[in-house]
């Protein structure tokens, strides 16, 4: 009871601070829209839920409303930063946070073109954007449970209100129809572990905010394929283009053999590359990383192997180098590169505090970015790694190095906002590795789409 006079509370309270705020934005409507997309979600799980953890959930969605709609009442126009420039003490000549609408958003001419180009994109800071985001949160169905914090009832929607600002460059913000006329006719593949099914759905999802018809995209593969077979295709018919996933988490093949008393255990073929069902696609964004930290590649015990043989010991850094020169060699041998533009997204930071995914690391609580570039974790060695690898190849590879934006982003984790099914307890395995959806990844892809320009502001035709 006590609990339903709380929502009562701040349902009044909200009542009489909304009205005079909402007129100021269209920004503020469409968060006011979130509110009742969440009131929504907490309606179709009344079942799993006690009339009291409903009526907590309500109030509290209610009272961020009312604090985050009063919150822009104090933002200044312009200059306003939140990760800390270095650089120039916190002055922004060229972004500010008043509200930015798709018609009056950079435009992607040949003189932004040309400043990208002699630019660094993935060195900048985040910055406040009081924008709307690049889809509903909750709107998207290719967007996974596990991603969906909004769904998962995440109350604070302060992850979606930053924008990645190079320090020398402005980036055009993401164009679907734009991009869409770019891939016309092609295919797009992300292949890779769950860091870039974060990146793909994301992509999938930005373009499919911008089609006047969504019914007009379709599902080539189900997802039923997706959970067998690791792929998952998705069409838009009327630009002819074609935007898959391929699990490759190693970018290498796992193997099953048996031992000598016959057991079956499974290893990593460090010189076989993970299927081939892509190598005709007109752009290929791969990655790997994350899987290589878990415990059996870390430890490197009778799991590596080459050819017949399988190692009784190796460290993991000399496995990894293996497996990316498996991988360019293929690569350098099969990608046509008239035809196919290569790109490789790197490290996807990781935050938990007070150990790992499966020792009691945490993020829940965090709502801002990290605020002072020493205080980042260092530079990933796999990177480093990788980096070499890149540069030997004669295929040229576009470097996708978003290490240093993510590692800001200690916010963005869904964290304890998991599917509903799985319990919310003091020891609960927490997310600090993969991101909400919609946040983070969507400016990945405003990267790759700065990067599509970049490189030839349109891309080659099939003929």
């Amino acid at each position: 009871m006590a609990s339903f006079k709380t929502m009562i509370s701040i349902l009044m309270q909200f009542s009489i601070t909304a009205p005079c705020l909402l007129w100021r934005s269209r920004t503020h409507i469409f968060y006011m829209f979130l509110l009742l997309l969440s009131l929504f979600f907490l309606s179709t799980s009344f079942n799993q839920r006690s009339p009291n953890a409903l009526a907590l959930a309500l109030a509290t969605r209610l009272r961020f409303a009312a604090d985050y709609i009063a919150s822009f009442t104090s933002v200044s126009s312009s200059n306003t930063c939140i990760v800390s420039d270095v650089r120039s003490n916190c002055t922004l000549s060229s972004v500010t946070a008043v509200e930015r609408t798709p018609g009056n958003s950079l435009e992607d001419g040949n003189d932004v073109i040309k400043d990208l180009s002699s630019c660094d994109i993935f060195n900048g800071n985040w910055v406040l954007d009081d924008s709307r985001p690049a889809y509903i949160p909750g709107s998207c169905p290719y967007v996974d449970d596990s991603f969906n914090c909004f769904k998962n009832g995440r109350v604070d929607f302060s992850y979606v209100r930053y924008r990645w600002k190079p320090f020398d460059c402005q980036i055009p913000r993401f164009n679907g129809r734009k991009m869409l006329e770019m891939l016309r006719g092609k295919r797009l593949v992300f292949v890779g572990d769950s860091l870039n099914r974060n990146m793909w759905e994301s992509l999938v999802c930005s373009l499919r905010e911008s089609l006047k018809d969504k019914r007009r995209l379709f599902e080539v593969s189900s997802r039923n394929e997706y959970r067998t077979q690791g792929f998952f295709s998705l069409r838009f018919q009327d630009y002819q283009c074609t935007i898959d996933f391929i699990k490759s988490p190693f970018l290498v093949q796992e193997w099953k053999i048996s031992d000598k008393s016959e057991i079956r255990r499974e290893t990593l073929r460090l010189d076989m590359i993970q299927g081939s069902k892509y190598s005709n696609a007109d752009i290929i964004v791969f990655n790997t990383g994350h899987w290589w930290t878990h415990q059996k590649t870390g430890k490197g015990k009778n799991y590596f192997q080459e050819g017949s043989h399988v190692y009784d010991r190796m460290e993991v850094k000399e496995a990894f180098t293996k497996a990316l020169k498996t991988w360019a060699q293929w690569v350098d041998s099969n990608i046509d590169r008239k035809h196919t533009r290569v790109f490789f997204a790197g490290y996807s930071s990781s935050h938990f505090r007070k150990g790992q995914w499966d020792t009691g690391g945490n993020c829940h609580g965090e709502t801002e970015p990290i605020s002072n570039e020493t205080s980042l974790a260092p530079y990933p060695w796999m990177m480093s790694i990788l980096e070499s690898v890149i540069s030997e190849m004669k295929t040229p590879v576009f470097y996708l190095n978003i290490t240093k934006m993510t590692a800001y982003r200690k916010d963005g984790h869904p964290s304890i906002y998991r599917p509903l099914e799985i319990p919310r307890t003091p020891g609960m395995f927490q997310d600090c590795s993969h991101w909400c959806l919609p946040g983070v990844p969507d400016f990945w892809n405003e990267l790759l789409y700065a990067a599509l320009l970049i490189s030839g502001h349109d891309l080659p035709n099939n003929d």
